[in-house]
């Protein structure tokens, strides 16, 4: 039974229609022209209307009816807690390479939730298996053109798949695109490359198949990005996986680039994109910024790094000044992953008289990973490596290391914590921006 709570609100943006009306943090949305929104994207869809009858529950728990007549499309100016009104779709495949499987016991309850959501997928570009959708959702997406949504496909041969996600429903992979493709809709796709599994003539067979879906004025299959499975020490016994080798990555980045010289000529397009993570595993160079085209893989690790330093750079010749006042001395945190890749980005800083950037590109202790990217350093690697250390005037902490929104790392040691127990300021950065100015102000 799909429960639907009232959509709370969490600000209140200024100067917009509700603000006028006098909307308050607070307050929820129980329903919009008698329909009570299940998320984000009914709230949007319902909110297109011109005149709208509103039931709000303030927060004292009184109800309240409420006519807003605005132009068509025109924002309220509402953002809630949540995208999800109703309940969370959560997965029912039981892949062995699933990071949530991979993390350590005793952790919040949240940090277990494996979500199968297409609607996180139509907003925020997480990605789904589609083996989890009932046929009323299947409905909605058609209905609402939910598209593209982004899928992880990882094999389209049936028993490839179904071996990767022990789940049989995964087999139907190919008739789901289908489906897509019938009714012009379009997704992106991921494949996860488990040596052993899914690599090989399997990696070839999954990628053909996708780009016989990339045909006419709207493809149905858009990109596909090429990932390297990531293993923790955490991860479950007997899963039958092989952690990515340098010699393995060294092949894969070679048959994946045959391939896409075949997909270039054949749709003017490369199509098909290797994430940075195996250029890194293989000491390889990584691709020349052209490479990466229009970057429709990017929060895949598609090209972020060669991106990063471009705009750094950018942001460096406008902002970054040849001398600061006084001197200056930081560590700069980083997963040891892009040390080489951002030997230019240290350099430049360090060009700057009186600025002095130390790297501390680390691995990390605590998932157990030899090559570490940014994202995944916890409090406890950072503590493990930089404690007793002199750190300068303080460490340039990359948020991404951070929970959304939260001044807490992944194993849930608060950054504040942290800084109390290195005896040193903490500065998060989120952003190139942050980062100069936090070195320069």
């Amino acid at each position: 039974m799909t429960t639907i709570r009232p959509a709370r609100i969490t600000k209140v943006l200024p100067n917009s229609i509700a603000a006028e009306i006098g909307f308050e943090v607070g307050d929820a949305i129980v329903s919009i022209n008698g329909t009570p929104p299940r998320d984000l994207i009914d709230y949007r869809f319902l909110c297109a209307d011109e005149i709208l009858e509103l039931e709000v529950l303030d927060a004292s728990g009184r109800t309240h009816h409420i006519e807003i007549e605005k132009d068509y499309d025109e924002d309220l100016g509402l953002e809630f807690e949540t995208a999800l009104f109703d309940n969370l779709i959560q997965c029912n495949n039981r892949c062995p390479f699933c990071f949530i499987d991979q993390q350590p016991p005793g952790k919040r309850s949240s940090l277990y939730l494996k979500d199968d959501d297409y609607r996180l997928s139509f907003l925020y570009g997480s990605y789904l298996t589609l083996t989890n959708l009932t046929e009323r959702e299947w409905q909605r997406i058609e209905a609402m053109r939910l598209s593209p949504l982004y899928v992880s496909v990882h094999a389209t041969e049936p028993e490839v798949r179904i071996r990767l996600l022990k789940n049989p429903r995964a087999g139907q992979i190919l008739q789901q695109l289908q489906w897509f493709q019938q009714r012009r809709l379009q997704i992106h796709a991921q494949v996860v490359v488990c040596p052993g599994i899914n690599d090989g003539q399997h990696l070839e067979q999954t990628l053909r198949d996708l780009a016989s879906f990339h045909t006419g004025e709207l493809p149905t299959v858009a990109s596909v990005a090429v990932v390297p499975v990531g293993l923790t020490k955490f991860r479950p016994q007997a899963d039958e996986l092989t952690p990515v080798t340098r010699e393995k990555a060294q092949e894969v980045i070679k048959q994946v680039r045959s391939l896409q010289q075949q997909f270039r000529q054949k749709f003017d397009y490369t199509f098909a994109w290797l994430a940075d993570e195996w250029f890194l595993i293989a000491q390889e160079e990584l691709p020349c910024e052209a490479e990466y085209e229009d970057y429709p893989q990017i929060d895949n690790g598609v090209g972020s790094i060669r991106l990063f330093i471009k705009q750094f750079m950018q942001v460096a010749d406008e902002f970054l000044p040849p001398k600061i006042p006084g001197q200056k001395r930081f560590t700069w945190v980083v997963g040891n992953a892009v040390e080489q890749a951002f030997q230019p980005i240290l350099e430049r800083l360090n060009s700057v008289e009186g600025l002095q950037v130390n790297m501390q590109a680390l691995k990390s202790d605590y998932w157990g990973q030899n090559i570490s990217v940014t994202g995944l350093l916890t409090g406890h690697d950072l503590l493990l490596n930089l404690q007793g250390q002199d750190l300068g005037d303080g460490i340039l902490l990359p948020t991404v290391m951070l929970k959304h929104g939260e001044l807490v790392f992944l194993d849930d040691i608060n950054v504040n914590e942290l800084a109390r127990q290195l005896e040193t300021n903490i500065y998060p950065v989120a952003g190139i921006e942050e980062l100069i100015e936090t070195c320069i102000k």
